[in-house]
């Protein structure tokens, strides 16, 4: 392992420390492992949390802020934040309108969540859930609900965070936040592993000339491995899979992003946009407010998550709708 850390135990405690150090105007550390917005909960507005295993910054932390989450609960390296942690973000999301609980569907997140919440129904603070299931590589159509939460969960938060932000009750937000959810498709994959910090040790094994499509954000196995393909092969063969699980035709609108899973450049991801643009056009298509970079990674993974979301006019006023955090301001 080469990092640049102290003691592997210590990683995401630090790195949330020099995360609120680096910007107190965004973030504050209420309790540990609970990142919220620092200025405390907004009375009136329906708070929106989520969760989940560091190692995949700006997710889930980093969007916390204006226009978008109110506080998150982070766990270690991919492992799910405890019921405690979850509990507490909650408390400091709850402005008095009840609270969004929006996270990926991964079992101990799910798990930890439900129990939280039915804590906090004790301490009369009503609470939603919407689990996000966008990748078309983890099961089949007919199996949707058994889909991992991947990038998608960046648009939930950014279209539910604006409906928030406009002061709708609960049941608006939690209907945006779901309506978001189904509009989101994505598919990842991968040309290197990543270490955990405690680990020690890559998360799998695969070969320098080999490239694997469909791998989860976790290493999770994808749908082929096999010799690296060039760029322009790659993008099409994602685009094809994600166009025939939603399709797009004339006149529709989408937003598209190409997202880094840690190490693999900037140029590279433009490289496969070009072709991303051209198979949406193909469709008929137009692209607002495209997304290229890092904005779900999984440590110092080489590889690129491509993500679908199909707008009508609300979800594109929310969109477009003003946010801040440390990462991305629109």
């Amino acid at each position: 392992m080469k990092k640049i850390l102290n003691d592997p135990f210590d990683y995401v405690d630090e790195m949330l420390d020099g995360l609120c150090a680096a910007h107190p105007e965004t973030y504050a550390q209420p309790e540990t492992r609970v990142i919220a917005r620092a200025g405390g909960a907004k009375q009136g507005k329906v708070g929106i949390v989520t969760g989940g295993g560091s190692g995949h910054l700006p997710v889930f932390t980093g969007y916390v802020g204006p226009g978008l989450l109110d506080a998150a609960a982070i766990g270690d390296v991919f492992a799910s934040p405890t019921v405690e942690q979850m509990a507490g973000a909650m408390r400091h999301a709850h402005g008095g309108a009840g609270v969004l609980r929006l996270y990926g569907n991964y079992g101990g997140d799910v798990m930890n969540f439900d129990m939280a919440g039915e804590m906090l129904e004790m301490e009369d603070i009503q609470s939603t859930t919407v689990l996000l299931a966008d990748d078309v590589a983890s099961a089949p159509p007919n199996e949707a609900e058994k889909r991992r939460g991947v990038a998608g969960m960046v648009y939930a938060f950014k279209c539910a965070g604006a409906k928030a932000e406009a002061m709708a009750d609960l049941a608006e937000v939690t209907r945006v936040a779901q309506k978001t959810a189904d509009a989101c498709r994505s598919i990842g994959m991968a040309l290197t592993p990543c270490t955990v910090p405690q680990a020690g040790k890559p998360t799998f094994q695969i070969g320098d000339d080999e490239m694997e499509m469909g791998m989860g954000i976790h290493g999770e196995p994808g749908i082929w491995r096999d010799k690296l393909k060039p760029a322009d092969a790659i993008a099409d063969e994602m685009m094809d899979r994600l166009l025939t699980d939603m399709p797009l035709a004339k006149g529709d609108r989408a937003s598209v992003m190409v997202n880094s899973l840690g190490a693999t450049p900037p140029e590279e991801l433009y490289i496969m946009y070009r072709r991303v643009k051209r198979a949406i056009e193909n469709a008929g298509a137009a692209i607002v407010m495209p997304l290229v970079g890092r904005y779900a990674t999984s440590m110092e993974m080489t590889g690129v998550t491509i993500t679908l979301c199909k707008l009508d006019d609300e979800l594109e006023t929310l969109l477009k709708a003003p946010a801040s955090c440390a990462f991305w301001s629109v």
